[in-house]
């Protein structure tokens, strides 16, 4: 059982990576980005896209975690 738990998920990242991949290769038209007044150098929309996901999937669980600290605190007042 505990095989076949490795098995599936070496296959579901093996199925991310193809589809990231599958993505990247349909998506190759540069962009440049403008964001008060900073003006990005020209990156293919996928490299675009792919840094923004990965920057909000280090963002995401810090500002849970932050917001976790922040009610188990304020449940600590009431008590």
């Amino acid at each position: 059982m505990r095989n076949l738990k490795r098995v599936f998920v070496v296959v579901v990242c093996l199925l991310l990576v193809l589809a990231i991949l599958a993505f990247m290769l349909e998506n190759q038209e540069p962009v440049s980005l403008l964001f008060f007044g900073w003006i990005a150098p020209q990156l293919s929309v996928s490299v675009v896209a792919v840094l923004a996901l990965m920057i909000g999937m280090v963002i995401g669980p810090i500002l849970g975690w932050l917001l976790g600290r922040t009610v188990r605190a304020s449940r600590k007042r009431l008590d």
